[in-house]
């Protein structure tokens, strides 16, 4: 924990006319806080920044992936120092089709993005609590469950998908993968992001594999599913019996993640344009159907770094919510078709004919940047087979 700042009040009542005591209060730990945090150090290095987190340590256990295009000029100056594997290509399996896209491809770890978070929050003015939970948070005040009470310009809530947890989210993406050490070179050596050919079950079930160095991959056994429950076991043993299968020889599990992330099929409305300012999946900022959280977390940390946090909520904010939203429809439309439209056992054909399309509309549409001409792509054409239009209209899908 850096202790550079000075302590924050106790007082029960936060005094509005007092100067606040940290530029930014960001609440939750994970990628989106730590992108916004990362952006602003990195125009104003000066910046007062509290960061907390209730769990005990910044970052969870995750890895994030993204397109190299996904990085716009100049934010390659942090988000480089994420980065713990890079990849020229990627590959796509399905029965009878399989594709490499010459897409750059990188992944970022919750254990680097920890020790980036630490080493530049390790500065004057600013301070991060772990294993505390913010109770109450206010446009301009945190109160945390030790008593504390931190003043900011600009608080951001940043705690998770709770908010989808219900009746806005019937559908999940979840997974459980592990990341292995292999006695010797594995058959990887470029990501695998789908491997549909494993037996479809649980709704669209795939395989995803990340191949670190030649002896070290990280596999993950994952669902398109209509619930939430995961059976921790069973997927372990999933993940480790398709390893064997492609010919590895285990040497140990070097750690596992696992997560269920809420899929909506609506939204209630665009990102509020008031403090405080509710980012990351918290917010809506993330993509709706694959659940890709890294280009939409890191346009809206950029946004936040290019003003003073009394600034964030003006024009700049309002153009970039519309355009947010704007794309965030369309996804949310094709999630209630897929969710809707077609059995479970048959969307995988929904992704086999995506993955049919031009390299540029597929990475657009996985960054949430889809254009016209992308949009028309995806819906025209002849459907996937599965496709129910009696199921979609007695399901009441519609635009």
């Amino acid at each position: 924990m850096s202790t550079n700042a000075p302590a924050p009040s106790s007082d029960q009542t936060p005094d509005p006319a007092a100067s606040p005591d940290f530029d930014y209060a960001l609440v939750g730990g994970g990628l989106q806080n730590a992108l916004i945090a990362l952006a602003v150090l990195d125009v104003r290095p000066s910046a007062r920044i509290a960061l907390i987190e209730a769990g005990p340590a910044l970052g969870g256990n995750h890895t994030w992936s993204f397109h190299a295009d996904d990085v716009p000029p100049g934010a390659e100056r942090f988000v480089d120092r994420l980065v713990v594997a890079r990849w020229s290509a990627q590959r796509v399996r399905f029965p009878g089709f399989e594709r490499r896209l010459n897409v750059p491809y990188s992944s970022v770890s919750s254990q680097r993005l920890r020790a980036e978070l630490q080493g530049q929050l390790d500065r004057t003015g600013c301070r991060i609590w772990t294993g505390t939970a913010a109770l109450e948070l206010g446009p301009k005040h945190v109160r945390l469950a030790t008593g504390e009470v931190l003043t900011a310009a600009l608080v951001v809530d940043a705690r998770g998908p709770s908010q989808f947890e219900s009746s806005v989210a019937p559908a999940y993406q979840k997974f459980v993968g592990l990341e292995l050490a292999l006695a010797r070179p594995g058959p990887w050596t470029e990501p695998v992001l789908m491997d549909a050919t494993v037996p479809q079950r649980d709704g669209f079930r795939f395989v995803y594999v990340l191949p670190f160095s030649p002896d070290r991959v990280l596999v993950e056994d994952t669902y398109f599913s209509d619930h939430a429950a995961l059976d921790i076991p069973a997927l372990r043993r999933e993940v480790l019996a398709y390893a064997k299968s492609a010919g590895c020889e285990l040497e140990r599990v070097v750690r596992e993640e696992r997560g269920v992330l809420p899929l909506p099929l609506r939204l209630p409305g665009a990102p509020a344009a008031h403090a405080p300012l509710e980012a990351g999946v918290q917010g809506g900022w993330f993509h709706p159907t694959t659940g890709y959280s890294f280009p939409v977390a890191l346009r809206l940390a950029l946004h936040v770094a290019s003003l003073p946090p009394e600034r964030v909520f003006g024009p700049e904010f309002r153009a970039l919510s519309r355009e947010h939203w704007r794309q965030a429809r369309f996804a949310l439309w094709l999630n209630r078709l897929l969710y809707g439209a077609f059995a479970p056992d048959q969307r995988r054909h929904v992704l086999e004919r995506f993955y049919r399309l031009p390299e540029p509309t597929i990475r657009r549409f996985y960054a949430l940047t889809t254009t016209a001409g992308d949009r028309a792509r995806i819906l025209c054409g002849r459907p996937p087979r599965g496709l129910s239009l009696k199921v979609a209209f007695s399901k009441g899908i519609h635009a």
